[in-house]
């Protein structure tokens, strides 16, 4: 049996803990603010130890899995990649800060662990990798969301959300801006310039559509390789418009990709 840990108790740590029950992977620790354990034991149940952070804990799991965002993996990450244990997370879009970035990164080398960056709600994260492999001349990422996704964020100094009746675009820049403007709606963008040219190279365009019916998610890339173009459109948790139903999975996924003995 092999043990994780969460960091964070919200929507996405309750789909990973509903799908690791009947699985090779134990729940048993959590991570969550004090005060706040009754809430942390709600989501994941009552058998899961809760902890304050890494150095609260004298046996240590084997893999943490961030699902608490931005703010999560910045305050817990590198405390549990110093101390060997590996870190699986969506939260992309913090990596665009290059302190945070070069933190994670060292941390992970003391420990001889590894960051794990999960393709959260898009696809096609493989064929752009190996692409770059080659060289890619060019990669833009455009998302699509209906208004009330982008509420929270910089859009709404672009336009009336609540009164859009044709899409607008409120972004186009790099990726690593994007990420930094909206932190909790560009981990894709994030996570399309890991994979591919980086942050400052992947051009990024983001659009609020009063006619989407979902969050669509599209990639056009070029180089040595040919071309391709990829587009995915997705659903959020229940009560969650901002996060993503195939990224909770794409977590659940790569949690049971460490231990099967053959992965694609």
């Amino acid at each position: 049996m092999h043990r994780v840990g969460l960091i964070g108790y919200g929507a996405m740590a309750s789909f990973v803990a509903k799908h690791l029950s009947d699985s090779s992977w134990k729940l048993t620790h959590c991570i969550a603010r004090k005060g706040r354990e009754a809430a942390a034991h709600a989501a994941v149940g009552d058998e899961v130890s809760i902890f304050y952070g890494a150095d609260d804990i004298d046996i240590l799991p084997d893999l943490i899995v961030d699902c608490a965002g931005h703010v999560g993996l910045k305050a817990h990450g590198a405390a549990f990649l110093r101390r060997g244990v590996p870190v699986v997370s969506a939260s992309l879009g913090a990596l665009a800060d290059v302190k945070i970035y070069e933190c994670l990164k060292t941390a992970a080398q003391i420990g001889n662990s590894q960051l794990q960056m999960v393709s959260g709600a898009i696809g096609a994260l493989d064929a752009l990798s190996a692409a770059n492999i080659g060289g890619l001349k060019s990669v833009v990422y455009t998302g699509r969301k209906p208004p009330e996704s982008w509420r929270g964020t910089p859009a709404e100094d672009v336009a009336s959300l609540d009164n859009l009746e044709e899409a607008i675009t409120h972004f186009e820049g790099s990726a690593r801006n994007a990420a930094l403007r909206y932190p909790k709606n560009a981990n894709v963008a994030a996570a399309v310039a890991l994979a591919g040219i980086g942050f400052d190279k992947t051009q990024t365009c983001l659009i609020a559509d009063p006619k989407a019916q979902g969050n669509t998610h599209h990639i056009a890339a070029c180089g040595a390789f040919g071309s391709f173009e990829f587009s995915i459109s997705g659903v959020s948790l229940p009560d969650t418009p901002r996060t993503s139903a195939l990224a909770a999975m794409s977590v659940v996924d790569r949690i049971f990709r460490q231990s099967e003995p053959m992965v694609i």
